[in-house]
């Protein structure tokens, strides 16, 4: 079964550093890494939470489950691939850009007849 431990040590090969540059990037001992993997130990939430305020592109739901892209950057480029997306979904974001554009209009069109008012006023 594949442990927190061992999607970190594949994290820490995918940003291509050794254990103890990534062990001295997260403030642990010299080690710890290692120490962690050959024990097949669990990391602890102290030390999860220091790994993610240091590298905040790392996915905590693919690092503590598997589940999902390695980094963030990537869920994002999954998201936007709107064509793979269900129907339903689909909809929905339709449903939600075509208000938004319809909220822009009117904001535009507002702004438009202030500045004819103004003009208007002028005269």
């Amino acid at each position: 079964m594949i442990k927190t431990i061992d999607r970190l040590i594949q994290f820490i090969q995918h940003i291509g550093l050794s254990a103890r540059q990534f062990d001295l990037s997260i403030g642990a001992s010299n080690g710890y890494t290692l120490r962690m993997k050959k024990n097949n130990a669990s990391v602890g939430s102290d030390v999860i939470e220091t790994i993610l305020r240091t590298y905040p592109d790392l996915n905590v739901v693919w690092l503590l489950t598997g589940e999902g892209a390695m980094l963030k950057s990537q869920q994002a480029d999954e998201i936007l691939d709107f064509d793979q997306l269900p129907p339903k979904k689909k909809a929905i974001i339709e449903r939600i850009i075509e208000e938004k554009i319809k909220e822009r209009q009117h904001q535009e069109l507002r702004n438009l007849v202030k500045e004819v008012a103004k003009e208007m006023g002028r005269d």
